[in-house]
């Protein structure tokens, strides 16, 4: 056992006295020890469940004659973090947490680990971590929040925010707005749309790396109890077997995770995640497969901010083994893969029926024929954008208006609550990228007033930056290069045509070469917004989007 290297010998007598300081017994130390990366606190609503999560799996490490040990994780809400310089400090988290949690393991040199993240970066960040390690390892989340209910209405945290556009257009009352804060987001858990957090959840089933009902269970229910103590035994079997994460995480695991990514809608950060999880894990991520995964894969659910269906109706619908019992259907899975459940995808599949044609549409009857994301290039990106094309009014899946350009994220939102953006427009918010934002902020006050605007359908945005999981719309995101280093997004200037074609996967300014050429020799670089602290490493060491925004060494940028 690894762990044999702090408990076992005669040098280890110090180890073991440290051991005997906590109150371990001699009869705990001859167990396999396992490290439970706990990631509670008191500040994140889909994370203050997550002590009784860690109690659980506790217990199940035991039952099954482990020695669970617990260590902790950060996490920033997103939510909370929104609008403000907070957000700066949402994205470059993940490489944090999957840092602390390598050097944690390493450190004290655990048997196998258990990871207990709920919302946004906690999850692709422990998923790196268990990639690098490559010790057993197995994931049990926190759980989606129950849907709130406003006018008998299913309402979720971007129905809050899209309710504060509202307001901005005389369209709502105080009383009106102060319904939706009060009722919109109903219990602890990651906020019940198809968001970030959901997203990534339910790819740790679609990875192979969690148990059934992992992402869709929701936080409040008792069920999620039981999985987290059958997840802490299932770990001590995952130990015996050896079966480690890249034994789980290959290549045509993450195709999978991919496929079932289109046939969800997930959030457009899985496009940030997956290839950063991917790099950790040794396999090598072309972008320009997404659109091809995207072609031949359906999408099959528009939960919200999709449509009017939440992850609490994905869980009673069977969750994400019905949606892919549903793919495999049309032979579009990899089914001989091994999981942390210690047998195959097809094994784990083969009797999740699905339950509500409504929530999980069959293979036969699609929403659409294509994924729920694509892949944009063009001259704006010419490395690539991304877009949550299962989020986007059938009218604007070809679109093509002037730019208005805003240099930072608060001026884009003062023009849309201003009525300067007017139907037709296309709103381009630049400097918000992983170099520029830094840490590439997310937009969903500027999506939210645009939709609560009455703007959704008819107005576009493009930027740098990224998008909560909560955006909805013509919105895309990640534009690579970034306006920080030099990337055509930042010569654009107010009144350029833009052309948006989702089907045809391109994203245009029409201005010649000859004439981004020119601006281009006029354009300088701009002081970093940040000279301090972490984040001023980060700007240094941070890829583009299309990496993942990964952190890179010089020798990595060779490659």
């Amino acid at each position: 056992m690894r762990s044999d290297s702090v408990k076992k010998g005669i040098q280890q007598a110090p180890h073991r006295s440290l051991f005997n300081a906590l109150g371990y017994t001699s009869e705990e130390l001859n167990r396999p020890i396992v490290g439970i990366v706990n990631s509670y606190n008191e500040i994140v609503p889909g994370h203050m469940n997550l002590d009784k999560i860690v109690e659980a799996v506790k217990l199940g490490v035991a039952m099954a004659g482990g020695t669970p040990v617990v260590f902790p994780a950060i996490a920033v809400c997103d939510g909370i973090a929104m609008g403000h310089k907070g957000m700066n400090y949402s994205l470059v988290t993940r490489e944090l947490i999957a840092d602390s949690t390598e050097a944690m393991a390493i450190a004290h040199q655990f048997d196998a680990l258990v990871m207990v993240p709920n919302c946004d970066k906690n999850v692709p960040g422990l998923l790196m971590a268990a990639a690098r390690l490559n010790i057993p390892t197995i994931f049990v989340s926190g759980g989606p929040m129950l849907a709130g209910r406003v006018k008998g209405n299913k309402t979720s945290l971007s129905s809050v925010f899209e309710a504060v556009g509202a307001y901005s257009a005389g369209k709502l009352s105080d009383d009106e707005l102060e319904e939706y804060e009060n009722k919109a987001c109903a219990s602890c858990g990651s906020c019940s749309g198809m968001y970030t957090a959901n997203s990534m959840n339910c790819l740790t089933e679609a990875i192979g790396m969690g148990l059934k009902g992992n992402g869709t269970i929701p936080a409040a229910y008792s069920e999620r109890i039981r999985l987290a103590k059958h997840a802490g035994m299932k770990i001590m079997e995952l130990l015996e077997k050896n079966i480690c994460p890249r034994d789980i995480m290959t290549r045509e695991a993450f195709i999978n995770a991919l496929t079932v990514d289109m046939a969800l809608g997930c959030s457009t950060n899985t496009m940030l995640h997956i290839p950063a999880i991917m790099r950790e894990a040794g396999v090598e991520f072309d972008m320009d497969m997404v659109n091809e995964i995207s072609e031949r894969t359906p999408n099959l659910c528009h939960l919200a901010p999709a449509g009017p269906t939440y992850m609490e109706d994905l869980n009673e619908a069977g969750g994400v083994y019905a949606v892919m019992n549903e793919l495999n259907r049309a032979g579009l899975l990899y089914t001989d893969l091994i999981t942390a459940t210690g047998v195959t995808v097809g094994e784990n599949i083969k009797n999740c029926v699905n339950l509500n044609k409504e929530v999980i549409r069959p293979i036969e009857n699609p929403y659409s024929s294509t994924g729920g994301l694509a892949i944009l290039k063009g001259n704006i990106a010419q490395e690539f954008s991304v877009i949550k094309r299962s989020a986007v009014d059938p009218s604007m899946l070809k679109f093509s208006g002037p730019a208005r350009v805003f240099d930072c994220e608060e001026d884009a939102v003062a023009a849309i609550k201003g009525g300067v953006i007017k139907p037709g427009d296309v709103v381009v918010i630049r400097y918000e990228g992983p170099k520029g934002g830094p840490g590439m902020r997310e937009m969903l006050n500027p999506t939210s007033a645009i939709v609560g605007m009455g703007l959704g359908s008819t107005v576009a945005l493009i930027t740098d930056g990224r998008f909560s999981g909560a955006s909805r719309g013509g919105c895309i995101g990640h534009v690579s290069p970034e306006a920080a280093v030099g990337g055509n997004i930042a010569l654009i200037e107010e009144g350029d045509i833009i052309n948006i074609d989702i089907d045809a996967y391109s994203l245009n300014v029409d201005v010649s070469e000859e004439e981004l050429a020119a601006r281009r020799s006029k354009w300088q670089p701009r002081q970093p917004k940040i000279t301090s602290g972490y984040l001023k490493r980060y700007i240094s060491m941070v890829s583009s989007a299309r990496k993942g925004a990964i952190l890179e060494v010089p020798e990595d940028r060779q490659n």
